[in-house]
């Protein structure tokens, strides 16, 4: 075959695996991201006809500008980062827990359970850790669920926990418009406000949540990174195989890991109702557990980077319920500009994994010429296929 053969049936793009990219490197095509992320939204601020300035400055100003603001955006990153720690761990192992939406919700009916029947049976110390403690175990088994099913007969995760989210809502559903609907709510199917005795305490304007979720950060950093646990996770996410090899039980510890992956985002569901809303209803996870995701892949796992990375998704979050207000912008284009920023950072992390060769290019290749081997037949082929086998 001619070389120009060889060029025409070589693909235009092709990607390879970077290895040797240094840090500052890294960190230059995240700051580049970041100017064209902002360019970019720039040119879909001015087609709305507003100034782009002033749009990014309200956003900041928005979020940050004052204790209030502040406050809030605290109380929209607490769960956010939360949840992002609950599925960590399972991510590490590669199993793709793609129901910590769910999770958030029936640690919060758990939790709700308990505020609305057991408020005037305890005092409120007593009260709150009998409600954290029910979001933590009702979170946890419906983490388990799926995990049983994966270690018992294979099941796909992905699919699995993700419909697990639907049947959580639904649950909600029904609880707020049949047993827990409020009858004083005007008609409204609403469940009732929490009583202060149900109402988690405040710490610097913001409910203790956000200690709870700092101390987790800490606690989950020590455990992925030097528990006896977090070396078995790391060794399952790498190879099952290997880990059998080793003597691990893999399905143990699938079942161990989803089952705390579940209940720190259960316990999530009980900050937000006891902390925040101080009620129950079908916005609880409010998409959170799909948001954390992004937080978790983006911080490669690393707990202390997602508390950066779920601090500016607040910030874009809140800022973008202010500039709804201050210019008149529609919740859909505040969600595209907050969309357009969120691509480019995720974006950015493929160019930092791979790089893109072209047809025609030279690309390094390994030194020293490839032995020669003879063409085998197809008969052989198949042959040796099925001795393999």
């Amino acid at each position: 075959m001619t070389e120009k053969q060889n060029i025409q049936r070589e693909p235009l793009v092709r990607l390879a695996k970077r290895d040797d990219l240094s840090g500052a490197k890294k960190w230059a095509i995240r700051l580049v991201a970041i100017v064209l992320a902002l360019v970019v939204g720039s040119l879909f601020i001015a087609v709305l006809g507003h100034n782009p300035i002033a749009v990014y400055h309200d956003i900041i100003t928005g979020s940050l500008g004052g204790p209030s603001t502040a406050k809030v955006t605290v109380r929209v990153a607490i769960p956010l980062l939360g949840a992002a720690l609950a599925i960590a761990p399972a991510f590490k192992m590669k199993f793709w827990n793609i129901g910590a939406e769910g999770q958030i919700m029936v640690g919060g009916i758990a939790a709700t359970y308990f505020a609305l029947y057991w408020y005037d049976k305890l005092p409120k110390p007593a009260l709150l850790i009998v409600m954290a403690v029910a979001s933590i175990l009702a979170g946890g088994i419906w983490g388990l669920v799926p995990a049983f099913c994966k270690a018992r007969w294979g099941t796909n995760e992905t699919l699995f926990t993700l419909m697990l989210n639907y049947i959580a809502i639904g649950i909600e559903a029904y609880l707020q418009n049949g047993p827990w609907k409020d009858p004083s709510g005007t008609g409204f199917p609403i469940i009732a406000m929490f009583d202060q005795k149900a109402r988690l305490p405040k710490v610097g304007g913001v409910h203790i949540g956000w200690i709870i979720v700092l101390a987790l950060t800490v606690g989950m950093f020590i455990y992925m990174k030097y528990s006896k646990h977090g070396y078995e996770i790391s060794v399952v996410g790498e190879s099952q195989r290997t880990a059998r090899y080793a003597g691990m039980n893999v399905g143990k510890i699938i079942m161990r890991t989803m089952f705390l992956s579940g209940a720190i985002a259960g316990l999530m569901g009980f900050l937000v109702v006891s902390g925040a809303d101080y009620t129950l209803n079908n916005g609880t996870s409010g998409g959170v557990g799909f948001t954390a995701i992004i937080v978790a892949w983006l911080a490669h796992l690393n707990p202390f980077a997602m508390v950066l990375i779920a601090g500016l998704l607040a910030v874009l979050t809140k800022g973008s319920n202010t500039i709804q207000t201050n210019f008149k912008i529609p919740a859909s284009a505040a969600d595209v500009l907050s969309a357009i920023i969120l691509f480019f950072m995720l974006g950015c992390e493929f160019f930092i994994n791979y790089r893109m060769i072209f047809r025609g290019s030279k690309a390094k290749v390994p030194a020293g010429p490839a032995p020669a081997t003879p063409a085998a037949s197809p008969d052989t082929a198949e042959k040796e296929a099925d001795e393999h086998e």
